[in-house]
C-alpha cells in the first residue's frame, strides 16, 4: 500500500485540542446513535456500534456522552431521523473522493455538498464511477512515539502474524499536532511513527484481539476505503485538495473524506 489517505483520521487528531471539539464530539455520538439503531444497542452484538463507541473513546468522548447517544439511537429518548450518506467525486487534479456523512435532510446535504466541491475545483461524480477505485478495508492504527527504541522489524511480524493483510508506515511528527500520550518535548518535538495495519473487514476485531494479546497497543480500529492505487498530483493541486478537505471537515454533513492522493 502506498500510504492510506484517510482524512478525517488526521483532521481529528489535530483539532481535537482546539474550539472545533464540540463538533468532533457531536459527529461521533452521531455515528453512535445511527450504529444503534440500525441492528442492536449491545456494542457487544453489534460490531458496528462498537466500532463507534472504540473511536469516540479514541477521541476522550466522555462515557455519558456515549451511553446518551446510544440511547437516542435505540428510541429510548427523542426520536431521530437521521440517516447514513455516501457521495462520490472528484478534486484537484482528478483525485477521486469518496464522502460519507450523517444527515436528516438528503436533498440539503446534497446541495451543501456540491456547493463546496464547485467552490473549491471539485465536482460530484455518478454513483459507482469511484467507489470501484476503493476497497472495503478494515484499519488498526499503531501510534509509535519512541521508533528508536522500537524494533521495526519485530513489531511488523506480529502484526503480520496476527492476520494483518498488509501494512505501511508513515511519520506524524507535526510541530501543529498535539503530542501523543507519554511523548515528552525537549526542544524540538520528537518524531512519532505511525503504522497502518490492513485486515479483511470479516478480521477486523480478530486481528485486533491478536495484537491486544501481545500488548501491542492500538491507537484506533476502523473500516474504511482504501484506494486501490494512489495518484501524484501537482503542489497547487495537492494545497486545493486540502482546503477543499478543510472545507468539507467543516460541515456538519461530513463524516470521513477519503481519498486516493498520495500522502
Amino acid at each position: 500500500m502506498s500510504g492510506h489517505s484517510h482524512w478525517k483520521k488526521v483532521k481529528y487528531r489535530k483539532a481535537i485540542t482546539d474550539v472545533k471539539k464540540s463538533k468532533i464530539f457531536s459527529k461521533l455520538s452521531r455515528a453512535i446513535s445511527v450504529a444503534a439503531r440500525e441492528k442492536d444497542p449491545d456494542p457487544e452484538t453489534n460490531p458496528k456500534l462498537k466500532l463507534a463507541i472504540e473511536m469516540a473513546r479514541s477521541f476522550n468522548l466522555p462515557k455519558e456522552n456515549i451511553e446518551r447517544a446510544i440511547k437516542k439511537g435505540a428510541g429510548k429518548l427523542e426520536k431521530i431521523k437521521l440517516e447514513e450518506i455516501m457521495f462520490e467525486a472528484y478534486g484537484p487534479g482528478g483525485i477521486a473522493i469518496i464522502i460519507e456523512g450523517i444527515t436528516d435532510n438528503k436533498n440539503r446535504a446534497l446541495t451543501e455538498i456540491k456547493q463546496i466541491l464547485n467552490q473549491n475545483s471539485g465536482k460530484l461524480a455518478d454513483p459507482g464511477s469511484v467507489r470501484w477505485l476503493f476497497e472495503r478495508k478494515g484499519v488498526i492504527t499503531i501510534s509509535v512515539s519512541q521508533p528508536s527504541v522500537i524494533n521495526r522489524e519485530d513489531l511488523e511480524l506480529k502484526v503480520i502474524e496476527a492476520g494483518a493483510e498488509d501494512i505501511y508506515w508513515h511519520n506524524a511528527a507535526r510541530e501543529d499536532e498535539p503530542p501523543a500520550e507519554g511523548e515528552v518535548r525537549q526542544g524540538r518535538r520528537q518524531g512519532r511513527d505511525i503504522l497502518d495495519v490492513y485486515t479483511k473487514i470479516e478480521d477486523l476485531e480478530k486481528v485486533k484481539k491478536n495484537l491486544e494479546t501481545q500488548e501491542i497497543k492500538v491507537t484506533s480500529c476502523s473500516l474504511d476505503w482504501v484506494a486501490k492505487n494512489f495518484v501524484q498530483v501537482e503542489e497547487k493541486n495537492r494545497e486545493s485538495a486540502k482546503r477543499l478537505f478543510e472545507t468539507l471537515d467543516e460541515s456538519e454533513v461530513v463524516q470521513e473524506i477519503y481519498s486516493n492522493l498520495k500522502i
